[in-house]
């Protein structure tokens, strides 16, 4: 038996890596795409050939840098399953003798940190490296360690709060510990959903209520037209960490908000501005926020009960290195039992997200009429991003939550 968990183990292991390796794959195959192909002519007189230049040299630190982090982190991820490395901390936390809840607890903050210390020269390579040679990076040393600290803080806080309470319904809520667990965990995600705009995001950016003028009047004006009520119009501070633009629908009820970057506001015109919002409405109007919540739920329900499945046995706790089954071995071994589901319902997941892209810019279309405004913003946003105009379709298949740009230039301009 023994033998047998133990080739399964490697054979989670083996597909782990599998995968990673064939996204690896794609990301070479995506660059030579975008090396190959030329200026799409729906960008000539936009992007100059020193303009195009500059984003393949960016698609391709930023490709590199992609291949050793996962590289490395792949090799340390599966040395650690192998080599025992969970058994280990899950011993570790138990040697402080204080129950099964601050045991749990202890072991996800100890795998927590050993991520940090892996992934910090990554993130900092990341942004005063490659972003600040591209002229991206706006972020200062200081900014970067508060926005650390700051994720570190609420990663105890809210995390320590939850994984208490989850640890606490799998432990004394018998036979349905997991459907008890799932709906407060459903509870949490929903709640945090409500507060996040009014109480954690502004932990990290300034949110300035739109000033009167020209574009509050004309974002005012549409939403009126779309009988869409306006709780709040914002703008987000930012160009404190970087100069790329984006925009974004947040909350619910009296919590919901418009979010335009300060970038944003600066870069685009005001019909630009009001299409690009149409988007973000359409998004609200057509229910992507509510069907995406739904699946997550749906995701989660599978995930605990799995959780329960693997929480009771005894031979595959002791054969990932744990001495005794517990929430944080099944809570382990679900991630890499789960991994390759996960990488399946991924692929279902962003294309149903790109989907949701081209409906809301068809709404966006539908109720401007102006559907040239909404091209024109996706133009300046992808040149002045750097984005890659000739993606991969396997590239697209695999990672993009958005459409590539120019499918969407096409469909908005179609006759």
């Amino acid at each position: 038996m023994l033998c047998y968990m133990t080739t399964l183990v490697l054979f989670v292991a083996a597909i782990y890596v599998l995968v990673s390796l064939l996204k690896g794959a794609v990301n070479l195959a995506n660059l030579r795409h975008a090396q190959a192909g030329g200026i799409p002519e729906e960008f000539r007189g936009l992007v100059d050939e020193e303009k195009f230049a500059k984003a393949q040299a960016y698609l391709e630190a930023q490709t590199y840098f992609g291949l050793a982090q996962r590289l490395l982190g792949t090799i340390a991820s599966v040395a650690f399953l192998l080599l025992g490395g969970f058994g280990w901390v899950d011993r570790l936390a138990l040697g402080f003798q204080q129950g099964p809840v601050v045991t749990a607890l202890l072991y996800f903050l100890f795998l927590a940190l050993l991520d940090q210390i892996i992934d910090l020269p990554f993130s900092w390579y990341h942004t005063f490296v490659i972003e600040e040679k591209f002229g991206f990076n706006r972020s200062s040393v200081k900014t970067f360690l508060g926005d650390m600290l700051k994720g570190w803080g609420l990663g105890l806080v809210l995390g320590g709060l939850l994984g208490a309470a989850l640890v606490w319904f799998f432990l004394h809520g018998g036979q349905y510990a997991w459907l008890w667990a799932w709906g407060f965990f459903t509870l949490f995600q929903i709640t945090l959903m409500f507060l996040a705009p009014v109480v954690l995001m502004p932990l990290f950016n300034k949110f300035d209520p739109l000033p009167e003028g020209e574009l509050r009047t004309a974002i005012e004006k549409f939403a009126g037209s779309v009988n869409f009520q306006l709780q709040g119009i914002f703008t987000m501070d930012g160009s404190k960490r970087s100069s790329k633009a984006n925009a974004f629908f947040t909350g619910f009820g009296k919590f919901r908000r418009i979010v335009l970057f300060d970038t944003l506001v600066k870069q685009h015109t005001v019909p630009e501005l009001v299409a690009v919002l149409a988007h973000e409405v359409g998004h609200f109007k057509r229910k992507h926020i509510l069907k995406q919540i739904a699946l997550s739920l749906v995701s989660s329900f599978v995930l605990f009960w799995f959780f329960s499945v693997l929480l009771s046995s005894d031979t595959l706790a002791m054969d990932f290195g744990f001495a005794l089954p517990s929430v944080q071995a099944a809570i382990t071994m679900a991630f890499w039992f789960y991994s390759p589901f996960s990488f399946l319902t991924g692929l279902l997941s962003s294309g149903l997200s790109r989907k949701f892209e081209f409906e809301a810019d068809a709404y966006a279309r539908e109720t401007t009429k102006d559907a040239p405004s909404l091209a024109a913003a996706l133009k300046r946003l992808s040149v002045e991003s750097l984005s890659n105009l000739n993606p991969h379709p396997w590239k697209v298949m695999l990672d993009y939550s958005h459409p590539p740009v120019i499918q969407r230039i096409r469909a908005l301009l179609a006759p």
